[in-house]
């Protein structure tokens, strides 16, 4: 994996910059068709984000051994990890996940539109950032899926969770959908889709050809974007990851 410019966190008076990053996983496996843990750890590492949100994590399923996978890649990493099951599946579960090393003041799972009649939920932490004029940051581990009716529906549930918080939001994850496309451009209504630097496609991992994940913050938000970048990794999952960096004023 090519080196990152790294910016490190910090809090300065009134203000907070923080580290997002945005990985769908597929739950552990690779573009060699190997689920290998300890891989999407170190990459995962070598992003020193300050929250990660994960989309296709396995909670203790059959398929993956009945490894509860946030609980060893927050203890591989030194995070706090919470898991956010859409599904039962194979006798455990299937869903985002998010892991940070920020304190957590709350944690909630929000239920969202099915896809071809499987449930699914958006993830979403608040953590605490002492120091800055915004005392919490609600990040949102987000996967979009099925037809495009069904995205948009997804969408629109994601937008009104949020339409009377107060503190920022961000939202981070693989929305299943091109730029321009109807649900993003739905979702362009009240939230700004973030500019990448340098390539923007993430998906597939090997030879990506399309953009499908992204950064969302809101308008209303004092949120100031530093850097946001797709990280060029392209074996560990079958998406490559997102960075970005935000001063929360």
């Amino acid at each position: 994996m090519a080196a990152l410019t790294v910016i490190t966190p910090s809090i300065v008076y009134g203000q907070a910059v923080v580290r997002v990053a945005g990985y769908n996983i597929k739950h552990g496996r690779g573009m060699d068709d190997q689920v290998d843990l300890p891989r999407i750890a170190d990459v995962l590492r070598a992003l020193d984000a300050d929250v990660i949100t994960l989309q296709e994590v396995d909670d203790r399923t059959e398929r993956t051994g009945g490894v509860a996978q946030v609980a060893v890649l927050a203890e591989l990493l030194g995070y706090e990890g919470l898991h956010g099951p859409h599904r039962p599946y194979q006798g455990g579960f299937y869903g985002n996940a998010i892991l940070t090393r920020l304190p957590v003041r709350s944690h909630r799972i929000h239920q969202i539109p099915p896809a071809a009649g499987s449930a699914l939920a958006v993830q979403e932490v608040e953590v605490e950032l002492d120091g800055a004029a915004a005392p919490t940051l609600s990040v949102v581990s987000v996967h979009l899926a099925g037809s495009e009716d069904e995205r948009m529906a997804q969408a629109d549930a994601v937008t009104s969770f949020f339409r009377g918080r107060t503190s920022p939001v961000v939202l981070v994850g693989d929305f299943n959908g091109r730029p321009g496309s109807p649900v993003l451009a739905r979702l362009e209504r009240d939230w700004t889709i973030v500019k990448k630097v340098g390539p923007r496609f993430t998906y597939p991992a090997d030879t990506p050809d399309r953009e499908i994940d992204f950064v969302m913050v809101r308008a209303s938000d004092a949120v100031a974007v530093l850097h946001h970048a797709v990280v060029p990794e392209s074996m560990a999952s079958d998406h490559r990851p997102l960075i970005a960096d935000l001063r929360i004023r």
